[in-house]
């Protein structure tokens, strides 16, 4: 068996053991306020991503500060879209922060990378990346988080996603209860696109795994590229 390599981006989620039958009609009102506050921080995100552009190009290393701050609003944008359009999973509503919040039920976080190429720089975020923009325009009905990710129009947006998170809240509303295998559906769907977004974001050299692994948790362990490898066992002494 081939076996599976774990990704730098890594996305997890829980549903709640309670979950409001009702709630979910006005939770992409309720999240209006994080829906401003993420249109300028996508704005920071892209002039970031540029600036990291040329940043890799030149020193092929993305700097940390931007680095965290990109993560800071793709984790961000990952609490509300799970609040508020994506499995609708919990009914905590989204603290206003870039930092993770480990008791939140919904959790995002990439693996800083100790360099990344200056040639795939070059390519990943359009060329290398169009069969991927292809999946991802299925399951979150655009080119990229706008469908199912980011945006209070998630259900308009015609993509597997948006359908069936409005397939499962729909069935909360008449049995109070969760479909889990739905639920590990979409997280593998979300956990795809997350890929998708950090490859063409720049933030790894790693190419997203046409796979879909499903279920709230993930199933590898980040990498930490920036620990040092483990040493090697000691040979035996020969006797003279």
């Amino acid at each position: 068996m081939v076996p599976v390599t774990a990704s730098p981006v890594r996305i997890e989620a829980s549903v709640d053991a309670r979950l409001s039958r009702w709630l979910w009609l006005v939770k992409w009102l309720l999240a209006i306020p994080h829906y401003i506050v993420l249109f300028f921080l996508w704005i920071g995100f892209v002039l970031v991503t540029v600036i990291a552009f040329f940043a890799i190009l030149f020193t092929a290393r993305y700097p940390r500060s931007l680095f965290d701050f990109s993560v800071g609003v793709l984790r961000w944008n990952w609490r509300v879209s799970y609040y508020a359009h994506t499995a609708l999973g919990t009914d905590r509503y989204p603290p206003f922060t870039l930092a993770d919040v480990p008791d939140y039920p919904a959790r995002f976080d990439v693996a800083y990378p100790a360099r990344l190429s200056r040639g795939l720089v070059l390519v990943k975020w359009w060329l290398l990346a169009i069969p991927q923009y292809i999946v991802v325009a299925m399951f979150a009905g655009g080119w990229g988080w706008g469908g199912g990710w980011g945006d209070g129009h998630g259900w308009r947006g015609g993509g597997l996603m948006p359908f069936l998170s409005f397939v499962a809240v729909v069935i909360l509303l008449f049995t109070a209860r969760y479909p889990r295998h739905l639920f590990d559906f979409l997280m593998g769907l979300a956990r795809w696109v997350a890929r998708v977004i950090a490859y063409a974001a720049l933030m790894t050299d790693q190419y997203p795994p046409f796979r879909l692994d499903m279920g709230g948790q993930e199933s590898t362990p980040i990498p930490q590229p920036d620990s040092p490898p483990p040493a090697p066992p000691a040979s035996p002494m020969t006797k003279s």
